[in-house]
């Protein structure tokens, strides 16, 4: 399924229990879809939702709400129904506002340009927690919900592991020699990986984070921007079967590769993009009743124009 978008989406989610998919764009404007097998992709809703690019959103509060942040320093709250604003915090960071991700039912963090992670309480609409972590742009955040920690990366070639609990940044990774682009965590919360600039997963032991303990150097030549776990922990495809040993990967050539990480080994590419980079990748379990994907790989077709933006969806099978 693809939705043309005209204009570079930055960020993109889907509702936590509905067949409804929302994405950023460059121009600041907010796109909500509905989506479904085997018909026309539906725009329900568009929010010119900020001055500058909308380079990240979530939905929030159970998928009542979509967050927003940007560039101009901006973060807002959408509601779905109506698309107009519950709330905006106009100076919510310092820089550019480059991530958000949920935490719990009713916080979120958020990460900006200057390396700051900070955490909101969604209800109170205010700032629980902020970390002072890095010197370059956050790329990426993740939530270890059993632990209550957040795990950041950066610009700046580092990962960062702060405590919710505490309120302080517990530890933070030895300098590579590559901006850290992308993090997820997998092998039931044992290993933290990260996608990198020049295009090599880096596999951290959790509790060890000063050093990587393995790297992954034959993926792609180009950086790889998203990792995906998949949401669902028996999902099957391309008749592959997901589980914690194998991640989604985007990478700036356009390739979605799914790889095993131990051993470390690309099964297969599952979808092409041509030369259009992958900013994004987020993942459904909506459709109970699941389709197999094509087996061929998709390709960007020849007769598009050369400035061509879309938002690909593919349906898995949950399997056994």
């Amino acid at each position: 399924m693809e939705i043309d978008l005209e204009k570079l989406p930055f960020d993109l989610d889907f509702h936590p229990s509905t067949n409804l998919v929302a994405a950023g764009l460059i121009t600041g404007h907010l796109l909500l879809y509905r989506y479904a097998a085997e018909a026309t992709p539906q725009k329900l809703l568009e929010v010119n939702a900020h001055t500058e690019s909308c380079r990240a959103l979530r939905f929030v509060n159970e998928g009542r709400g979509i967050v927003t942040g940007s560039p101009d320093c901006s973060i807002l709250a959408t509601d779905v129904e109506t698309g107009t604003a519950i709330a905006r915090l106009e100076n919510s960071h310092g820089a550019a506002v480059n991530r958000i991700v949920n935490l719990t039912e009713s916080t979120i963090a958020s990460g900006d340009d200057e390396g700051c992670i900070k955490v909101w309480d969604t209800r109170q609409r205010s700032c629980c927690n902020t970390y002072h972590v890095h010197e370059e742009y956050i790329s990426d955040i993740t939530f270890a919900s059993d632990s209550m920690k957040l795990i950041g990366t950066s610009g700046d070639g580092t990962l960062s592991v702060s405590n919710l609990r505490s309120n302080k940044v517990q530890t933070r990774s030895e300098f590579s020699e590559e901006e850290l682009l992308s993090v997820v965590i997998m092998k039931n919360g044992r290993k933290v990986i990260c996608g990198t600039q020049a295009g090599t997963l880096l596999l951290y032991s959790w509790g060890f984070f000063k050093d990587c303990s393995d790297r992954f150097v034959d993926l792609s030549p180009n950086s790889v921007d998203a990792l995906l776990k998949s949401c669902l922990s028996n999902e099957i495809i391309l008749n592959l079967k997901l589980d914690e040993n194998r991640v989604i990967t985007g990478s700036e050539n356009g390739i979605i590769s799914l790889v095993n990480i131990l051993p470390n080994r690309i099964i297969q590419p599952i979808a092409e993009h041509s030369e259009y980079p992958v900013e994004r990748l987020a993942a459904s379990d909506n459709d109970s009743d699941g389709m197999d994907v094509d087996d061929s790989i998709p390709k960007s077709s020849k007769g598009i124009p050369d400035v061509f933006y879309a938002l690909y969806i593919f349906e898995l099978r949950a399997g056994c």
